[in-house]
C-alpha cells in the first residue's frame, strides 16, 4: 500500500459555560458552550506507514521535536481505539505537531490538538475503507472521539459555537457528542465576535485541567455549581437571540469567576490567577464602564485574560490594548469555522 497521509487544522476554542466536573467516562457533569476559534490552532499530520508489528507505534513530533511526554498522551488515548481503528497497529504512525499559539497556558491546546487528532484519524479511516460518511455522522463521530480524548475537544470540530452535555431546553442535546449553534438562532452582532487573547503567562499550568476535574467529585459547591450552569446555559442562550448584551456579559464573567472560585475552594485549593490576571479584570470593567463598549473577560483554567467584543468595536479596542498593556503578548482571534483539511485546503462544512 502507498503511504497514507492525513493533515487537519482544527482550532481551540473558549467556553462561556464552563466545563468542569464530569463522570465516567468522559461524561460532562453540566452543559456547556463555547466560541470556536479561528487563528488558535493546532496543525497535525498523520502518516501511516507499514508495519508488521501487531501493535500500536508511533513517533510523535511536536513543533519538529520528538516529544515523549505527549506521545504518552496520544499513546494512551489510541490504545483506547483500536477496536475502533483496527488499521492502528497495522502501521506504524508518524505524528507532526504544531500550535499557533503556547500549549498547557490555559488556551485549551488539548482542545484543538485532540480535535485535530481525530478529525485525522476519522479521515485515515474513511481512506483506508474506501466508505466516505455523511458530514454530520463524520463530524459527530469526531466530536465523540476528541470527547474521550479530551472533554473540551469534542467542541472545536464545529464552527462558529458549540454546545456539549444534555439540557432540557436544547432538543437533541448530548453528552457523547457536541452540537453546533445555528449562527441564524443568535443577534448578528455574535456573528464575526471578537477574542483578544492577552498572555500573562505562557507556561505550562501547575494544576492541568484533569486534575481540577477530579477535585470536582467532592467539592462542597458541586450540586449548586452544575445547577447554576444549566441556569446560566439558558440565560446566556436568550441573550444571545436577542443581542441583549448587559446579561451576556454578566453571565460571561461570572462563569469565569465562578471557574476560578471553584479552584480556589477545592481540596487542595489551587490557584491559577496571577496579580497581572486581577489587574487586567479590573482594567477591562474600568473600559467599559468608561466608554460603553461592551467588552468582557473570561478565563480558562489557566492565568491569561480572553477579552470578547464585537467587531464593530475592533479597532478601538485594539488601539486601547496596545497603548494599555504593551507589556504583554496578544494574540487577536474572533470565532471561526472549524477544522480544515489541508490536503485540500477547505473548511470541513
Amino acid at each position: 500500500m502507498s503511504t497514507l497521509k492525513s493533515s487537519w487544522t482544527s482550532p481551540s476554542n473558549i467556553a462561556l459555560v464552563k466545563y468542569w466536573g464530569k463522570i465516567p467516562v468522559q461524561i460532562p457533569a453540566n452543559p456547556s458552550i463555547s466560541f470556536t476559534l479561528k487563528h488558535s490552532l493546532t496543525l497535525m499530520s498523520i502518516e501511516l506507514q507499514d508495519s508488521r508489528d501487531g501493535k500500536l507505534d508511533l513517533d510523535f513530533y511536536f513543533e519538529d521535536v520528538l516529544n515523549e511526554k505527549f506521545k504518552t498522551k496520544i499513546e494512551k488515548f489510541l490504545l483506547t481505539q483500536v477496536e475502533r481503528f483496527p488499521w492502528l497497529t497495522t502501521f506504524k504512525l508518524i505524528i507532526h505537531s504544531t500550535n499557533t499559539f503556547p500549549h498547557s497556558s490555559g488556551i485549551a491546546s488539548s482542545a484543538s490538538s485532540m480535535s485535530a487528532l481525530n478529525m485525522c484519524l476519522m479521515d485515515l479511516d474513511e481512506k483506508i475503507s474506501g466508505h466516505k460518511k455523511l458530514a454530520v455522522d463524520f463530524l459527530n463521530e469526531a466530536s465523540d472521539l476528541s470527547r474521550q480524548a479530551s472533554g473540551s475537544a469534542g467542541r472545536s470540530v464545529f464552527p462558529f459555537m458549540a454546545t456539549w452535555g444534555e439540557i432540557d431546553s436544547i432538543p437533541e442535546s448530548s453528552n457523547r457528542f457536541a452540537r453546533a449553534v445555528d449562527k441564524n438562532s443568535v443577534a448578528e452582532i455574535f456573528h464575526d465576535y471578537k477574542d483578544s487573547i492577552i498572555i500573562v503567562d505562557a507556561g505550562e499550568k501547575s494544576v492541568s485541567s484533569r486534575a481540577g476535574h477530579s477535585l470536582m467529585e467532592n467539592h462542597p459547591f458541586n450540586e449548586e455549581r452544575y445547577k447554576r450552569a444549566r441556569t446560566n446555559m439558558d440565560k446566556l442562550l436568550g441573550a444571545m437571540k436577542s443581542g441583549d448584551m448587559a446579561t451576556f456579559i454578566e453571565v460571561v464573567e461570572e462563569e469565569a469567576l465562578m471557574l476560578h472560585a471553584l479552584m480556589m475552594t477545592s481540596t487542595p485549593s489551587y490557584i491559577l490567577l496571577k496579580p497581572d490576571s486581577l489587574m487586567l479584570i479590573e482594567k477591562i470593567r474600568e473600559y467599559r464602564n468608561k466608554t460603553g463598549i461592551p467588552v468582557c473577560f473570561t478565563i480558562d483554567a489557566g492565568p491569561n485574560i480572553h477579552l470578547l467584543y464585537p467587531a464593530q468595536n475592533k479597532s478601538e479596542v485594539e488601539a486601547w490594548i496596545k497603548s494599555e498593556f504593551s507589556k504583554f503578548t496578544v494574540i487577536h482571534d474572533e470565532v471561526g469555522a472549524g477544522p480544515v483539511n489541508k490536503d485540500s485546503m477547505k473548511d470541513f462544512i
